[in-house]
């Protein structure tokens, strides 16, 4: 089964009745007027508005939402304590802020795993699967990452293909009734050195050969820039198989306008083709303080303008 109509799966209606506006002046105090909402999902995450609203996750969710953010990411989600997560799923709701990924697997950085295609790694992985579902579905989550852990030297990589594709595979078999969708995230090479997954059209052919709505693409435009640019044509060539984008400019993996990469062009080639899921912003701010929040927000004002 493969769905080639759209590149978000989309069991709750993304996007019930559309975030409206063009770029909409950045207003003085953002946490006491809401914002018009962005074009595009862009989703912060915790630490981003701390200085403005606090260290409670909850406040930053709001002060988010009054800026006109529309989602949320959380690579910790996992290993919060349900009560937690309970929280950050309430304040998402009441604000209708959709939840983005979180980290769905444990990840070997430094040795392989189910690279190896060994019955411990794969039943390891299979078993972190079955526990997301719960965070998910807790959270009201879609996606969730997962990074096909370290390259084993001692294995022929054809072979390492083909073992992490038999276990995405039996987890994709485990996420369908549930209709969640774990995202394969290619990590450049800098800085992160020997891991399996690097390009994307070697994640391209993994969702293909393993052929399950439950298995896609994560393209960090980040990674990407670093590890092969030619970012539009890419994006194009793949589209089918993507679900989720991640940014980050390059170099210093800061907020959009800070780098090489000319974000408001990108957003607007995935706006123009229908792209209608998230775009976690997994990158740090460029100014500390509450300064650094409001550059951060008028940087997606501006690439956010087409």
């Amino acid at each position: 089964m493969r769905t080639t109509s759209t590149p978000a799966l989309n069991r709750r209606h993304f996007l019930r009745g559309a975030a409206a506006a063009g770029a909409a002046t950045l207003l003085p105090d953002l946490a006491l007027s809401q914002a018009a909402r962005f074009k595009l999902n862009y989703a912060p995450h915790a630490g981003h508005f701390e200085h403005s609203a606090g260290s409670s996750i909850v406040d930053q969710i709001e002060f988010a939402a009054d800026a006109g953010f529309t989602a949320w990411e959380d690579n910790d989600m996992r290993g919060r304590p349900v009560p937690e997560q309970e929280s950050i799923a309430a304040a998402l709701q009441g604000r209708n802020m959709h939840m983005g990924v979180f980290v769905g697997a444990d990840v070997s950085w430094e040795k392989p795993g189910i690279t190896s295609g060994d019955d411990e790694s794969r039943t390891k992985f299979l078993s972190d699967i079955r526990r997301s579902i719960e965070v998910a579905k807790r959270v009201n989550a879609n996606w969730m990452t997962i990074v096909p852990d370290h390259v084993d030297p001692r294995i022929q990589p054809h072979f390492q293909m083909a073992n992490v594709v038999e276990t995405l595979r039996q987890a994709s078999q485990i996420l369908e009734p549930h209709e969640l969708v774990m995202v394969l995230e290619p990590l450049n090479f800098r800085d992160h050195p020997g891991m399996f997954l690097t390009e994307i059209p070697q994640a391209y052919m993994i969702c293909r050969a393993v052929d399950s709505p439950s298995c896609k693409i994560l393209f960090d435009i980040y990674h990407q820039q670093i590890q092969e640019g030619n970012i539009i044509p890419n994006i194009d060539a793949s589209w089918d198989e993507i679900a989720y984008f991640q940014v980050g400019d390059v170099p210093g993996r800061n907020e959009p306008t800070t780098g090489e990469i000319n974000y408001r062009r990108i957003f607007e080639h995935i706006h123009r083709k229908g792209f209608q899921g998230i775009i976690g912003m997994e990158h740090g701010k460029s100014v500390d303080g509450v300064e650094g929040e409001q550059a951060l927000i008028a940087a997606y004002r501006e690439t956010d303008a087409f």
